[in-house]
């Protein structure tokens, strides 16, 4: 039985409730770090749809109800009044909106089948779009249905000449648009997006349905006459500036009664290549065996009835499971950030036909497959697809075993993306000044060990058994009381004899033991075992500050979140007393506020993902929803309107930095420890 199935046992017997928490962003198209759309906004027709960064990249949906004009997405003013949103519900694989206006249900759903143990299926960049109409008041109403997606999805900004064209693929009526240079993987950053590959919008056959390409103008004629351009009078081909070219899709749905009448369109990137790996570029991992465009849009029609079910299956299984492990605001939290989580990474094949994983660092400064972004994100793989945590982990080791990375211990990351050729973070490979030694060591052992225990056997670690020992002779010599070197949190600086950073370096050294039992090498494992064990001992007397544990060795009177300490537990390497993460819990319980922990006692800010981990070290369920509730509320009550950031102020609940990060996966913490852990 594979890892999600084994997950989804635990949702047995679980009644699911109502979705009642507000989104700060509302995903809608999520896949990748370029393609990935969000509503930040209450409502669909408050403000326009934005790429995560928060550029503009507009959708509108427009309904023509008896003759009569109504917008149900986007905020494009001249589309007509809004409909009035009546429920909004966020899914690991959907999010559906409801409206209701003059007699007329409309239902709008963004389908993406994200199942995390199916490969070929989540790596396909493509959502489905779905509406569904219905009289409410027992009368027949005319109903024909207007969308449309901006060219804005295809370009890095709106200056950038765009071209499209019309397709017929199979039976599908299909649009697309990209940009005029096509510079393919030529640049890396941040706050980007792209512009190479091409946007489709297909359409199957379906009643009433057709589509155009023009520009903005078309909404307005929709909106006053319910009519559209001839093709003859379709503007240029190549547009700039902010009337660009506009891909539409149009329903004539006729006389809708109480049955539901429902049609859907395909939105989908083709990016052609995705990534640039040490100077190859690889292509994106639907697209291995030679597959293109035309084969993605018509398998994925040809999916469609199928997928709806086992997405909704899924949802419902994995919500339930989420709630029998923690809760109904632990589970709200982990489905928001479930699609996040996913379109924070891209999915690639290597020219062997290896998967490759890598993760973006949205609004952090860009890296790619910064390994201790993999570390906090790494529960969420854990739980529910280790192959692609071992996918985010082989382009690591294979980096450092290369010549080229000349430090004995693990790198910081892979380059910036989409250009994963080497380190450039803290100097990269000719500077040590701001490494992160102990820290990166101890995510690779740690990680390295958990995959062994989900999936039973440490053949993968036997593959790079000679990286492992010198990271683990590394941290025998510098983990129990680091030098003064950046962690993960490197925001908060340098700091010297990190008490957290050192319960890392000791579970890591345990890890490392455990992972030689498994390779049958009983020496190795019992010396670093006895090691591991008299480090932690060290450790309690060098980190007691009376009720709880310092800060840092050698100041009393601080603390800190000691969230590395959950996989002394997790991996049941037992070499912390449970009276230390007792002692912690009661501590934090006093040291809260409004929303949520903070990460220690210098500044009033925290990390949304250390929080989970932490609260996961408490042994009961009341103490956990205790230190979860402040989270919940902050998603919930927050001003910062976008895809769930980590990095937030507990007294505030605004945004201190990063958004739409992949480290929210993190929160799946508490469903790992569930299938880990005997109940």
């Amino acid at each position: 039985m594979n890892a999600v199935r084994v997950l989804l046992a635990l949702a047995a017997g679980v009644a699911l409730g109502a979705e009642s928490l507000r989104p700060p962003a509302v995903p809608l198209i999520t896949h990748d770090p370029y393609y990935s759309v969000w509503s930040m906004a209450d409502r669909l027709t408050d403000e326009p749809t934005r790429h995560w960064t928060g550029a503009e990249q507009q959708l509108a949906g427009l309904a023509r109800i008896d003759g009569s004009a109504w917008r149900f997405l986007g905020s494009w003013a001249r589309g007509g009044p809004a409909m009035r949103q009546i429920a909004r519900e966020v899914t690991p694989t959907r999010t559906i909106y409801r409206f209701e206006q003059s007699g007329v249900a409309l239902e709008l759903t963004f389908l993406t089948p994200a199942l995390p143990d199916d490969l070929d299926l989540l790596s396909r960049p493509l959502t489905y779009v779905i509406f569904e109409a219905r009289s409410t008041d027992g009368r027949p109403h005319q109903v024909s249905l207007h969308f449309d997606c901006g060219a804005q999805l295809a370009v890095n900004t709106v200056e950038q000449r765009v071209t499209w064209s019309r397709l017929k693929i199979g039976d599908l009526a299909v649009l697309r648009v990209g940009s005029v240079e096509q510079q393919v993987l030529s640049r890396s950053g941040d706050n980007l997006r792209i512009d190479w590959g091409y946007f489709y919008l297909a359409v199957p056959p379906q009643a009433g349905a057709s589509t155009l390409a023009t520009t903005q103008r078309t909404r307005q004629l929709f909106a006053e006459s319910g009519e559209w351009p001839a093709n003859d009078e379709l503007e240029p081909p190549a547009q700039t500036g902010r009337n660009q070219i506009t891909l539409a899709a149009r329903f004539d749905l006729g006389e809708v009664g109480a049955e539901p009448v429902s049609r859907y369109v395909l939105a989908a990137y083709d990016d052609l290549f995705s990534i640039q790996y040490f100077h190859r570029n690889l292509r994106p991992w639907w697209r291995r065996g030679g597959a293109g465009a035309d084969e993605l849009l018509t398998s994925a029609a040809r999916d469609f009835p199928a997928l709806g079910e086992r997405c909704r299956r899924f949802d419902e299984e994995l919500t339930a499971a989420l709630v029998k492990t923690g809760g109904r605001k632990y589970a709200d939290i982990a489905v928001l950030a479930y699609r996040q989580t996913l379109a924070a990474h891209k999915l690639a094949a290597d020219i062997d036909g290896t998967a490759l994983y890598f993760s973006k660092e949205n609004f952090s400064n860009g890296c790619i497959g910064t390994v201790d972004v993999t570390y906090p994100s790494a529960p969420f793989f854990l739980a529910l697809s280790p192959a692609l945590l071992k996918a985010m982990l082989t382009p690591v080791f294979d980096y450092a075993a290369l010549p080229r990375w000349p430090w004995p211990y693990a790198p910081h990351d892979l380059g910036q993306y989409p250009l994963a050729n080497g380190q450039v973070y803290g100097g990269g490979e000719k500077s040590e000044e701001r490494q992160m030694p102990v820290e990166e060591s101890g995510n690779m052992l740690i990680l390295t060990a958990a995959l062994a225990r989900v999936e039973g056997n440490a053949e993968y670690a036997r593959r790079y058994w000679p990286l492992l020992t010198k990271w683990a002779e590394y941290l025998r010599a510098k983990g129990l009381d680091p030098e003064n070197q950046l962690n993960t949190d490197d925001f908060a600086g340098h700091l010297a004899h990190n008490a957290n950073l050192s319960v890392k370096a000791i579970a890591a050294l345990g890890a490392y033991a455990q992972l030689a039992e498994k390779l049958n090498l009983p020496e190795v494992a019992g010396s670093y075992r006895a090691l591991a064990r008299q480090m932690a001992d060290q450790w309690m007397k060098m980190a007691d500050d009376g009720d709880h544990y310092r800060l840092a060795f050698d100041r009393p009177g601080t603390w800190s979140q000691k969230y590395n300490l959950v996989w002394d537990r997790l991996l049941g390497l037992d070499l912390f007393p449970p009276e230390v993460a007792r002692r912690e819990i009661a501590y934090y319980l006093t040291k809260q506020n409004r929303y949520g922990l903070p990460l220690d006692n210098r500044e009033t800010y925290t990390k949304l993902d250390w929080i989970l981990w932490t609260a996961t070290l408490a042994e009961r369920p009341e103490e956990f929803a205790a230190l979860i509730e402040p989270v919940w509320r902050f998603l919930d009550e927050s001003p910062s309107r976008v895809p769930m950031t980590d990095w937030y102020w507990t007294l505030e609940g605004k945004q201190r930095g990063f958004q739409a990060r992949s480290v929210v996966g993190g929160v799946f913490i508490k469903l790992l420890a569930a299938r880990l852990l005997p109940q």
